[in-house]
């Protein structure tokens, strides 16, 4: 019998999703000085007020203030309607120096022995359901919010918008795993007031229809726009079901850094370690070994080992080898002699996990993290930028540089 599935997304308005932004802003502007710098920085926000805590070690000096408006500004809380506005919010910081305990545990005499920041099992996925292979249920949630906020900035039509929205998208699967067709869609987003609550929900529902959808649909593969054919617009298209929504971002909900940890991996596939992302440099191994198994899952995939693949590596603080890598194709191995053990014990032998290692095949002490705190970590472009007269790679785990690897050593053609 076939199943439903669903996954949800928030936009960069949404209050948690600020927290993130700033949080990995304050780390760009520590590592862009400093690459050396220990990160741990979390976000609060709430009506008029942003508190930014967390421990560093750095040479730099960051104007904790200026970052923090900018990225408010960026967002779109430019208004004092809004009640949380770039220009007049308060800001408070009480971040200070990262626990000696804990850095000796990171920082060794010869780099290569780099301990595990923290303890913990972080986990990596990849499907071939989309040409990024990620999860079509998540991929869609994350356009529907991503497409949404483009055109509140674009400001040309639906211009009541304001920053705060989610998305919800459920799919319904065959027995095989195959996505059959999209079953309900749902979008909430904060708007201007409207006189009337029933005119304003009918006319948002159908300026959703006619600008979201269409731009959404159309950056759809052929095969995923199909599954758009026999959607109930009128019943399985749910907009502003609680009526209006006009409190929102800060002042309507308090926002948390890493309190959205599945719209940042795969919106509830797979699985994940409970580790949170953002404010993190990398030593952090919830952060690099997360993005270290989602690249090996994604060539694993894309290789043609599999169709489908979980990995998940574990560590102990301060210790440089990982305690475990596990490997589940969920049945899908196209080595059929080998069992998923001795695909994990092959693929250890591909891949060193140890936090150095991670860390230099990524270049992950580039400032390169901002742009990770919206719509997902995962199956995005990789791109390079010059910053600070330096060409970096944005989201270098997402390379498919280890295909050639992977085939050679499990022989697949």
């Amino acid at each position: 019998m076939s199943y439903l599935f669903t996954s949800e997304s928030v936009s960069e308005g949404h209050p948690d999703k600020l927290c993130d932004q700033i949080s990995d802003a304050l780390l760009d502007s520590f590592l862009a000085q400093d690459p050396e710098s220990k990160v741990a920085c979390e976000t609060l926000t709430t009506t008029g007020l942003v508190v930014c805590a967390g421990e560093v070690k750095s040479q730099a000096y960051v104007p904790i203030d200026e970052v923090v408006r900018k990225v408010i500004e960026e967002v779109g809380y430019t208004k004092s309607d809004y009640q949380f506005d770039a220009k007049s919010c308060g800001i408070i910081s009480t971040i200070h120096n990262q626990s000696s305990d804990i850095n000796q545990g990171v920082e060794r005499a010869k780099k290569e022995n780099q301990g595990a920041g923290d303890q913990g099992m972080m986990f990596g996925y990849a499907c071939n359901e989309m040409d990024n292979f990620m999860p079509l249920t998540i991929e869609l949630a994350q356009m529907l919010v991503q497409e949404l906020a483009a055109i509140r900035k674009e400001g040309k039509v639906m211009t009541y918008l304001r920053p705060d929205s989610k998305s919800q998208v459920t799919v319904r699967y065959a027995d095989n795993g195959k996505p059959e067709h999209i079953d309900t869609i749902v979008i909430s987003t904060q708007h201007d007031e409207f006189d009337e609550e029933k005119a304003m929900q009918q006319s948002i529902k159908s300026d959703l229809r006619k600008y979201l959808l269409p731009r959404v649909i159309d950056n759809c593969p052929k095969d995923v726009q199909r599954l758009f054919d026999k959607f109930d617009y009128e019943n399985k298209f749910l907009v502003n079901p609680t009526g209006k929504f006009v409190i929102g971002g800060p002042n309507g909900d308090t926002g948390l850094t890493g309190r959205k940890i599945i719209v940042d991996t795969y919106g509830g596939h797979g699985a994940h370690g409970g580790g949170a992302f953002s404010g993190k440099d990398p030593s952090k191994v919830d952060r690099s070994a997360a993005y270290a198994t989602r690249h090996i899952a994604k060539n694993m995939v894309a290789a043609g080992l599999c169709d489908r693949v979980l990995v998940q590596v574990a560590y102990a603080i301060g210790k440089a080898e990982p305690v475990g890598l596990y490997v589940n194709t969920y049945g899908t191995a196209k080595v059929k002699k080998m069992s998923d053990g001795e695909i994990a014990v092959k693929i250890g032998e591909i891949f060193d996990m140890t936090p150095y290692q991670i860390i230099k095949r990524f270049q992950l002490k580039s400032p390169i993290y901002q742009p990770t705190a919206t719509y997902g970590h995962f199956g995005r472009d990789s791109y390079r930028k010059k910053l600070n007269g330096k060409m970096v790679t944005f989201f270098p785990w997402e390379k498919l540089d280890y295909v050639d690897k992977i085939k050679e050593a499990f022989k697949l053609k």
